[in-house]
Order: C-alpha cells, then structure tokens, then sequence
C-alpha cells in the first residue's frame, strides 16, 4: 500500500505561558493555552482563534501525550473546530513530531471537505511562544 499526502494548510500558533497542573494519575498535566495566530492554505486562510488550549501529559520520562482543541475563522467567516492529538518527546526541542489533526465544520459549507479523510500534521517549536503547524492529507 502506498500513501501520498496533498498540504492542506500551515497554521502559526501563537502561546501563553504554561498553566501547571501537576502530577496526576496520568502524568504530569500542563495546560498551554492558544493566543492566536494565522493559517493558510491552497484556497483557505484566515485566523486561529484564541481561547483553545493544549492539554500536554508527561508519562515517562520526556514522552509526552499532547491534545490540543482549537477553532479556526477564515478569511470568509466559516468556523473550523480543530483537536489535534499526538505523542511526542518533548525532550527534544528541534524536532519534528508527528500528529493526527481532526476537523470539524459546516457539512454542507465550503470546507465540508476537511471533515473527511486521514490527516497527519508536522508540529515544530519556532518559538517559545509560537508553534508551526504543516497539515497533510493522506491520499
């Protein structure tokens, strides 16, 4: 089986300070809130809307579970509902790690199509109040 992957879209996530929850059952919880930021794509732009967060869980040692929920705007007003989920070193500041985006909208809107499909997403650091986003579609 052969995959190929079509870019959807870059987001430039800006980020507050970090909310320590502590050591739960799960790991140790910290709570990185969504300030803003902007998205673009082949036929699709507009603004990451703040007010989501990324619930981040370190297990063991620097493995960590992030899951993010989010909403976008476009540039035409549709709202995009986004929960972005993956497990990544977080260790390991220049990398790469790997995440499976999930979209929600409109089904009967413009962006209807992003409700369907496999996604993976490329999430780097560029800052530390800023992360990069590279969202593919799997085909």
């Amino acid at each position: 089986m052969t995959f190929a992957a079509q870019h959807v879209m870059t987001l430039r996530v800006t980020v507050g300070p970090e909310q320590v929850v502590g050591q739960t059952p799960q790991g140790r919880l910290v709570i990185i809130p969504i300030t803003g930021g902007t998205f673009e794509g082949v036929g699709i732009r507009g603004r990451v809307c703040p007010g989501g967060a990324d619930w981040n869980v370190t297990a063991a040692g620097s493995l960590s579970h992030v899951l993010a929920r989010y909403w976008l705007e476009t540039d035409d007003g549709a709202v995009i509902a986004v929960e972005n989920e993956g497990w990544l070193d977080s260790g390991d500041t220049s990398a790469v790690w790997r995440t499976t985006p999930r979209f929600q909208c409109d089904v009967n809107g413009k962006y209807a199509s992003l409700v369907t499909g496999g996604y993976v997403g490329e999430l780097r650091g560029v800052a530390p109040d800023r992360v990069e986003i590279m969202v593919w579609r799997l085909s």
